[in-house]
């Protein structure tokens, strides 16, 4: 149903429950992180089998990332995606558990320090729906400034116990996008504030979008990132993550965006350059680690 705000809430499909994240667990502490991927393997086997619906909502990234591939080898990318998925989500489980430490490496972080030494605001940190963006997140505490999450709360119990996703602390915070305008008020005084404001650039979710090239299509990436950056004269850091190996991660937040409105044109006008330059780096980031792409939503349809 549409939300006063002119969201969109999407009904679907609720995937995951108690006993099934129990039995993760269970191998997790029992086996380690090769035994709880090893029953991975099973697992999105049934999912590639009999849950077309999650099959479709993958299709509309891997025939894309993956044009020439035919049926069968369709097949295996989204199994394989799958699985990669799979590891990353027990990899979140891993890290909040304190049940195994990962071996981070922060890009572009002494750059951005400079940056951010000669101003009083904070950044607007721009992260997708690729690599784990929630492990990556950990790394900012070196930062010593507070982040505030622009995120619809997690529907599913079940997810949300096991993951920690809606848990905060006194560095972390949330701003619920569904409250009055969505969220912008707050966000541009967190901003103000010298805080950070982590919003996610690559959906939507019924807010307004702009009309971008991304793996060779016309995609809809919304703005609204660009627009409170450019209000507040702030830069945009784009977060990335990818995972490298079992016990490794590669944290980028090397490209910095810098949106500002000048010249004749209307301001959505001028912010479409700056999403361009989003989708851009995410092509990148996709042609290198194309089973870290987790966008299982069809950008690329205007509606």
């Amino acid at each position: 149903m549409d939300n006063i705000d002119g969201s969109i809430r999407i009904s679907t499909k609720r995937r995951g429950n108690k006993l099934g994240f129990w039995f993760f667990k269970f191998f997790l502490n029992c086996f380690g992180l090769a035994g709880a991927y090893g029953l991975l393997y099973f697992v999105c086997l049934h999912y590639l089998i009999f849950d077309r619906e999650a099959v479709s909502m993958c299709l509309s990234y891997i025939k894309r990332r993956f044009p020439k591939a035919g049926f069968f080898k369709m097949q295996l990318h989204v199994y394989r995606l799958f699985i990669s998925q799979g590891k990353q989500l027990i990899d979140r489980f891993a890290l909040i558990s304190g049940s195994h430490k990962f071996n981070i490496q922060l890009n572009g972080y002494d750059d951005l320090k400079k940056i951010l030494s000669a101003k009083d605001s904070g950044f607007v940190l721009l992260t997708a729906h690729v690599g784990n963006w929630q492990i990556a997140l950990t790394t900012l505490k070196k930062m010593n400034k507070h982040v505030h999450l622009v995120m619809r709360p997690e529907d599913n119990n079940a997810v949300r116990e096991s993951l920690g996703i809606d848990s905060e602390d006194e560095s972390i915070s949330i701003i619920s996008p569904e409250g009055y305008l969505g969220g912008v008020v707050e966000s541009m005084s967190a901003l103000k504030n010298g805080d950070i404001v982590s919003l996610m650039g690559d959906r939507k979710y019924g807010f307004e979008a702009v009309e971008v090239s991304f793996l060779k299509d016309k995609a809809y990436f919304p703005f609204g990132a660009f627009s409170i950056a450019a209000s507040v004269n702030c830069p945009v850091v784009v977060l990335l993550s990818s995972k490298v190996s079992k016990d490794k991660y590669i944290v980028d937040i090397s490209n910095v965006i810098y949106p500002k409105y000048e010249g004749p044109l209307s301001k959505r006008e001028q912010l479409k350059k700056y999403v361009q330059d989003f989708a851009d780096i995410l092509d990148k980031y996709v042609a290198e680690y194309p089973y870290q792409c987790f966008l299982f939503h069809n950008v690329w349809e205007k509606d």
